[in-house]
């Protein structure tokens, strides 16, 4: 066994730090009473009382929850669905053009990604819109869902599913009674990761947005360019208090399912 020398540990504190240091001062700084964000001036909250009172960041905001909670679920169903055909389906014709097409958006760069969707609106005659950002999120979140989701198939015991087709259930009772419940926690990881992305997405939804429909990144990258504002910086710490739970949640989540699946292995070994 290796040990943990000194240089492992200071490795480990500057990747930390290099990592979890701005998001740290971001969040003290958001409660700083002066206006001038690297000025300290004491404690104080009335940053967040002037977020809420500010209609273009909570116009954002909304629309930002309401393209992220569609996209989101639409990406997290048909992500599923791709992901059991890829595992289930076996060999079939056009499978390398469709696990392809699936993947591409892993490895394409955002800015094409964009543009081409861009171009593909302006071509059908497409208004951009709330619309037109949730084809856009939904287009390259729905890849990843289906990695997440795939995943968990590819380790799945189907003598559970053919036990159900023996004990009388048709192909879509099984997968409703019996596959769905126990890839649900991987389904859940997959739709909080296309959430997360959706929320963060700058790039893409710069090319697809219209005037009508700001997303928050795209409100805060314009206000940031005239400077840094205190207000920024409370709704940046909103934001990384949502990710956190939502990280936590989903570990939670995936912890409970974890330990009640051996509990099950074990109580059907007794047996």
């Amino acid at each position: 066994m290796r040990r943990f020398t000194w240089f492992n540990a200071t490795s480990l504190t500057l990747g930390f730090a290099f990592l979890y240091l701005p998001m740290v001062l971001l969040i003290i700084y958001s409660f700083n009473d002066s206006k001038l964000v690297t000025v300290w001036a004491g404690f104080s909250t009335k940053w967040y009382g002037e977020l809420l009172r500010n209609d273009a960041f909570l116009d954002a905001a909304w629309v930002t929850v309401q393209v992220a909670f569609v996209s989101s679920t639409v990406a997290t169903v048909l992500g599923t669905m791709a992901a059991y055909v890829m595992v289930r389906a076996g060999r079939f014709a056009g499978r390398t053009l469709f696990s392809g097409m699936i993947y591409a958006p892993l490895v394409m760069p955002e800015v094409i990604t964009g543009l081409s969707l861009l171009l593909l609106f302006i071509g059908i005659g497409l208004d951009r819109g709330v619309f037109t950002i949730i084809l856009a999120h939904t287009t390259f979140s729905m890849c990843y869902v289906s990695v997440v989701v795939s995943s968990r198939l590819v380790s799945f015991d189907r003598s559970l599913e053919e036990a159900a087709l023996d004990l009388g259930c048709s192909p879509m009772q099984a997968f409703r009674l019996v596959t769905l419940p126990i890839i649900a926690p991987a389904v859940f990881a997959g739709w909080l990761l296309a959430f997360t992305l959706s929320l963060d997405d700058l790039v893409i939804a710069s090319f697809t947005a219209g005037p009508s429909s700001t997303t928050l990144p795209i409100k805060i990258w314009s206000s940031i360019r005239l400077g840094v504002s205190p207000e920024i910086n409370a709704l940046s710490t909103l934001m990384i208090a949502v990710v956190a739970v939502g990280v936590i949640t989903a570990s939670l989540v995936t912890k409970r399912s974890a330990l009640r699946q051996e509990a099950d292995q074990r109580a059907a070994e007794r047996a």
